[in-house]
Parts: structure tokens; C-alpha cells; sequence
């Protein structure tokens, strides 16, 4: 072991170093406020981000050091810091500060030494070295040493905040490698339980705000499966020094829907199938009806006729445009009433009147004056001379044709009557009428239709984003998938999810199964051969890579749900742990009368980080109306209820899963449950009314 003084020799030299790297951060920050206050309204927002930026680092400013085998030093932190356009700091994104997770003793990319610092605040408390030159291996380490992944078993192994932390400090080299992929197109991460995935998905979109900071003016949009994952991980990316984003669930995307119901699993399943796009364009066509007989069309003192083949001739023409439904609506309108208009106007030229109001000539059949029109147009006040009559001419001009087309436009008869052949449509009313439901509660299922419809309508808003990181992405839909990529026509995307996770009936079973919608990209292209979703591959403007390692869930836990994962993904690796609890998960049999004051008694009794309950929706009100939790939960809560489903991509220190065969029963209840038993970093227990399922039955038993 290094003697003391050494090590707090070493202490003092990063805490010296830190004390600087703060007085510059703070001087930089006065700066920033300074031109803030004195900003225009042009550059304030920019004076405003760097800020944000250089406040947002103000815990964990620097968390390592590379000494390098030519003798040169460099810090790495969550920001880059320069003095003279020297380097004080580097950002953790830079390509320079790679090596602080990719390095080993293999490949030790010219790295002598790694060391991780651990602050607290402004304040060095312990220090994590390793030697990577194969030649260093007799030096003597000073600092607080933690051999191998010491400080990654640190973070794992700590107690559980309620909220995600970023692992900036802790990446792994597998984790680094996607982190930095420069894919332009959809990078798909498939990864089990605990190797990061999420946490990787957002270290990568930091790296591309770094890296393509374009992104920035496009906006950028992280979507994940509901309002509780999303505040759960809401301190991650502004942690990282990135505060621009806006995160969504899928339902929020379209906003203004009222979800008041839930679809039975076949229902849900047909609504997601991508057939439903068609169908409703197919009712939006069939919307539009040219007459087969001539139209009648009272305006003002005039009887109008519409031709149905002008009708036809309009409506090919406007369908010809592209345009959606309601703006090509307007088109059509406006052919259809200068039509009428020009057939109006020719009659009014053809009837010549007398002061008197009397018709007094129908007009000359080639369009010439004649000797009556010109007498009628001198009672009139106009004076032609016969002698410039040198062929057909117009009584009015376009301001006169403008105008009367203006009238017809606004006369509510021809309106309606033009509504008649192509009316106007909203979202609900479309969807509403395919699905022969009333327009006015939703379920989850009926929010990509209603996306569908309003952009085939032309109603849905322009909103799109540079970059869309999708998380628990497994759950979507192919008509949710459709939602998606319409709001990033880049196809600048991170998609993460496991397959052996989906609990949406109308989810992924094969990552393949998003080739056609990024592929129908104009530019992209297809790969004519087959894949089993799990192979890493570039396909078009798609890549399929792969999280191996579980680094949150003790191997005793994954042992427990071996005979689970392989009833129903005999095709899928579970992902490898990294770590054993020393503790094994168990087991508690109960009666449904007993289960409320059972868990009771486990929550009162619970001591040891954040405990979830994890149970079926069928058991939720009667266990929260035992156990004094709120809801909705909150996740800084000690002891928090949840179905799982709300539990997806979350993690605590202990889990109690609720009745695994209630759990079970549902449409993919094998995947829910793997889901449930995976959240816990350390404890797991499953209380179960009745005999275990089958594939629990190797868990031990206890009474109490």
C-alpha cells in the first residue's frame, strides 16, 4: 500500500489543479453573464446557452487524467477549458480524450497512466489509478487504488438516487464505441438489462451536439415511454452541459388527444400494422366525389352549372399537385371557380344592357361591336370608335374577373356546394369514421392513426428535429415508427431497446422490421438479404449494433430469469454481468386476502436504498391504498408502486415482484416479468398468491 503522505501528496496535486480549473470556469462564467446583461436580442440566446453550459459543470468539472508515455498530461472533464490556447481541461467528447475509456493494457493508445478523480463539489476526495504501459507494471501506484474497474463497481454498486446519473466518468469501451459512432442515418442499439443503453443513447446525442453543433439550431427530441422515465432521466443531459432538448412520450408527439381508454390486444395489434396507412389514405380519397351529373349552383341572380368532366379534369389536376387533402382542397376550389367565373363573365360579355337595366342585344357571335352594342354602350356613357373595332374585344378586364372570382369564393352556396365534391376534413372526423368509434377519447393505439391522418391532410404541424434518440424503442409500433420519422426527414436517429423487453402487442420482434420505413428515405437503399435482427450490419441509412455487457444487474438476479429468457428468446444472449450482490433472489408464498398487508409489512421494514413494488394492474389500487405511497410515483420516494410497464428502463436498489403469474397472464406477460425482475442492482423478491410459475420454481423459498 502507498504511504499515507504520498497519497495525500497526490490529493493535493489534483486538488491545486482543480481549484484552478474552477477559478477559470468562474471567470468565464462572470464573462458570459456579463455580455448576457448586455446582449442584443440576437446573441442574448447564445450568451444565455453558454451559461447554462458552464453552469451545468459546475459539479464533476473534471473527473480524470491521462499521463502519457511522452511524458505529456492531460485532465478530462465535462468541458473543454484553454488559457492561451492551451488545453487546462478536455472535453470528454474530444477525440483527444478518447483514450480515458478506450484504453487498456492491450491497446494502451499511448496512455502510461488513467486516473479517475472523484469530487465532491469543488473538493478531490479519492483517487483511481491504473498503469496501462505493459513496461510499468513494477511501479508503485500512489492514491486511493481500485484495481481493474474499481470505480465502475463504485457507481454500480452505490445506492440509487431515484433520478439517472450520467456515466460520463465510468464509460466503458463497448458503451464509448457507440457513443462516438458517427453513423449520419438510424444507429438501432440492441442491449439487455443493465448494459446502459439508455445512458449510452444520451452520451451520444452530447457527443453529436459536440461533434455537429448544426444540431443545435434543428432541435433535438428524446422519446421514451413515459412521463416518469423521462423525469427520471431529465438531470442526465443537462449534467452533460445540454439543456436545448425536448423530450416526448409517443402520445405527447400529437398533442391535444384525450386517452381515456385502452385497446384489447388484437385491436391494438391491427391498428399498429403499417396496412393502416394506406387505409387511411384510401378514406381520405374517397372523400372527394365528382359528380356524375351536371351541378346547379344558385349565386346571386345566376344559376350556375358545373360540368362534371371540368370537375373530373380539376380534381386529376389538383391530385397531380402532391399536396394533401386540404391545402389541395383550396387548389381545387380556385379551378373550379375561375371556371365558373370565365363561363359567368363570358355571358355577361355576350348580353349588353341599356341604361335602362333592358337587355337590348345578345351579343355578336364572333365577339365583334355591333352597330346595337355600340349604341348601347354610348346610353351607357362609354364612347367606341367604330373604326379601332378591329376584332373581338372585352367589355371587363382581369380586376373585373378577380373580383367576381372573390364573390364566388365567398358565397356560401357555391361553398357549400364545392364542399359537396371535396370537403374539408380534420384528423378525428377521419380516423373516427374508419374506426366507426366516436371522435372524442383515445386509446395509446389511436395516436399514430390520428398523426396519419393529419398528415395526409395536410394538418400536421412542421415541427421536425435534426437528431430523435428513441428509448424502449422496442415497444413502437410500425404506424408509431411512421409518427416518428416524419418529425426527422434525416433520419438522423439513436433507437435503443431489447426485444426480449417488448410488452406493446404491436412491438418489435425483429429490429428488421425497421428497415422499410428509413429505407423509403429517396437516396437510401435496401439490402435484398435477410437478417435476424441481431447481427451488427449497415443496411441503407440503418445500422444494427449490439450492448453485451449487464453492468446494474448481479449475475444471482440473471441466473433467476435463465429459465424464463430461455422459454421464449431461445435466439437472444442475455447480456453478461459484471458483478455478483452476494445476495440471491426469493421467494414468498401468500394468499390475494394476505398480499396488501404483506407487501406493507416489507415496505415498512425496508432499509436498504429505493425499494419498487412491481405488480400487475390488476393488484395496483389494493397495494397503494396499503403501502403509503403516492401517485403518481415519485421516483425520489423510498419505496414507490409500479406496473411494468411504468417500470421499463428504471432501476432500484431493491424490487418485490407482485403475483409473476398475474404478470404472466398478460399478452407478452414472459417479457414483462424478465422486465420486473431485472430493475434491482442489488435485492429481488417475488411474492406470489398460490404456487410459483414454472419457470420461478428454482428460487429459493422463504416464510417471511
Amino acid at each position: 500500500m502507498p504511504a499515507k503522505n504520498e497519497t495525500d501528496r497526490e490529493l493535493d496535486v489534483e486538488q491545486q489543479y482543480l481549484t484552478t480549473l474552477y477559478a477559470e470556469a468562474d471567470t468565464l462564467r462572470e464573462q458570459a453573464s456579463a455580455r448576457l446583461a448586455a446582449a442584443d436580442p440576437a446573441t442574448a440566446p447564445f450568451w444565455r446557452a453558454e451559461l447554462r453550459r458552464l453552469e451545468a459543470a459546475e459539479d464533476g468539472l473534471c473527473f480524470g487524467r491521462l499521463d502519457m508515455q511522452d511524458g505529456s498530461r492531460v485532465h478530462v472533464g465535462r468541458l473543454g477549458l484553454f488559457r492561451d490556447d492551451e488545453p487546462l481541461l478536455l472535453d470528454w467528447r474530444a477525440p483527444a480524450a478518447r483514450p480515458f475509456y478506450t484504453a487498456t493494457m492491450a491497446d494502451d493508445h499511448g496512455v502510461r497512466r488513467r486516473r479517475r478523480i472523484t469530487t465532491r463539489g469543488r473538493v478531490v476526495l479519492a483517487l483511481d489509478d491504473e498503469l496501462l504501459a505493459a513496461e510499468a507494471g513494477s511501479e508503485v501506484l500512489v492514491g486511493e487504488v481500485l484495481v481493474g474497474e474499481g470505480a465502475l463497481m463504485a457507481a454500480l454498486t452505490a445506492q440509487r438516487t431515484g433520478r439517472m446519473r450520467d456515466v460520463v466518468t465510468t464509460l466503458q469501451a463497448e458503451q464509448d464505441r457507440i457513443v462516438r459512432d458517427d453513423h449520419p442515418g438510424v444507429l438501432v442499439v440492441q442491449g439487455g438489462p443493465g448494459t446502459g443503453k439508455t445512458a449510452v443513447a444520451l452520451h451520444r446525442l452530447a457527443y453529436l451536439l459536440y461533434t455537429r453543433p448544426h444540431l443545435r439550431g434543428r432541435g433535438v427530441l428524446v422519446v421514451g415511454p413515459s412521463r416518469v422515465f423521462l423525469t427520471y432521466i431529465g438531470q442526465v443531459l443537462p449534467g452533460l452541459g445540454e439543456h436545448a432538448v425536448v423530450t416526448s412520450t409517443v402520445a405527447e408527439l400529437h398533442p391535444g388527444v384525450r386517452i381515456g381508454r385502452t385497446d384489447p390486444p388484437g385491436t391494438a395489434v391491427a391498428k399498429g400494422r403499417a396496412e393502416m396507412a394506406g387505409r387511411i389514405a384510401a378514406a381520405v380519397r374517397a372523400r372527394v366525389r365528382p359528380p356524375a351529373e351536371p351541378v346547379e349552383i344558385a349565386f346571386e341572380q345566376e344559376t350556375l352549372a358545373l360540368d362534371p368532366d371540368t370537375c373530373r379534369e380539376a380534381v386529376e389536376a389538383v391530385a397531380g399537385t402532391g399536396l394533401p387533402h386540404n391545402p389541395a382542397r383550396l387548389v381545387f376550389q380556385q379551378r373550379i371557380v375561375a371556371s365558373l367565373a370565365q363561363d359567368l363573365l363570358d355571358r355577361m360579355e355576350n348580353v349588353v344592357f341599356t341604361d335602362t337595366g333592358e337587355a337590348l342585344d345578345g351579343g355578336s357571335a364572333d365577339g365583334r361591336l355591333s352597330a346595337a352594342d355600340l349604341h348601347a354602350l354610348a346610353a351607357a356613357g362609354v364612347v367606341v370608335d367604330p373604326g379601332q373595332d378591329d376584332g373581338p374585344r372585352r367589355l371587363l378586364d382581369e380586376t373585373d374577373a378577380a373580383r367576381l372570382r372573390a364573390a364566388l369564393l365567398a358565397d356560401a352556396g357555391v361553398g357549400a356546394a364545392l364542399d359537396g365534391l371535396w370537403p374539408p376534413l380534420t384528423a378525428p372526423e377521419v380516423v373516427a369514421d374508419l374506426l366507426g368509434i366516436p371522435g372524442d377519447v383515445w386509446s395509446p393505439a389511436d395516436v399514430p392513426l390520428l398523426d396519419e391522418a393529419a398528415a395526409v391532410l395536410g394538418d400536421l404541424g412542421g415541427v421536425t428535429f435534426g437528431h430523435v434518440v428513441v428509448d424502449e424503442a422496442q415497444e413502437l409500433s410500425e404506424m408509431a415508427w411512421r409518427m416518428l420519422l416524419r418529425r426527422c426527414p434525416t433520419r438522423s436517429m439513436t433507437v435503443v431497446g431489447d426485444l426480449a423487453q417488448t410488452g406493446d402487442p404491436a412491438g418489435a420482434t425483429s429490429w428488421a422490421g425497421l428497415r422499410p420505413p428509413v429505407s423509403s428515405l429517396p437516396g437510401a437503399t435496401d439490402s435484398s438479404g435477410t437478417d435476424d435482427g441481431l447481427r451488427s450490419h449497415v443496411d441503407g441509412r440503418w445500422r444494427l449494433a449490439q450492448l453485451t455487457v449487464n453492468y446494474r444487474t448481479p449475475a444471482e438476479i440473471m441466473a433467476a430469469t435463465v429459465p424464463l429468457f430461455a422459454a421464449h428468446h431461445p435466439g437472444l444472449r442475455p447480456p453478461r454481468s459484471v458483478r455478483r450482490a452476494g445476495e440471491h433472489p426469493w421467494r414468498r408464498r401468500t394468499t390475494l386476502a394476505e398480499l396488501p398487508g404483506v407487501l406493507a409489512g416489507i415496505a415498512a421494514a425496508h432499509r436498504d436504498g429505493r425499494l419498487a413494488i412491481i405488480t400487475p394492474a390488476a393488484h395496483h389500487a389494493r397495494i397503494t391504498a396499503a403501502v403509503p405511497v403516492r401517485t403518481p410515483p415519485e421516483l425520489t420516494d423510498p419505496v414507490v408502486v409500479l406496473t411494468p410497464g411504468q417500470a421499463k428502463g428504471l432501476e432500484f436498489d431493491a424490487v418485490i415482484v407482485v403475483d409473476p403469474a398475474g404478470i404472466l397472464a398478460g399478452p407478452l406477460g414472459h417479457n414483462d416479468l424478465y422486465v420486473a425482475m431485472t430493475r434491482a442492482t442489488r435485492h429481488l423478491g417475488i411474492v406470489h398468491p398460490g404456487p410459483p410459475p414454472a419457470v420461478l420454481a428454482d428460487v429459493r423459498e422463504r416464510s417471511h
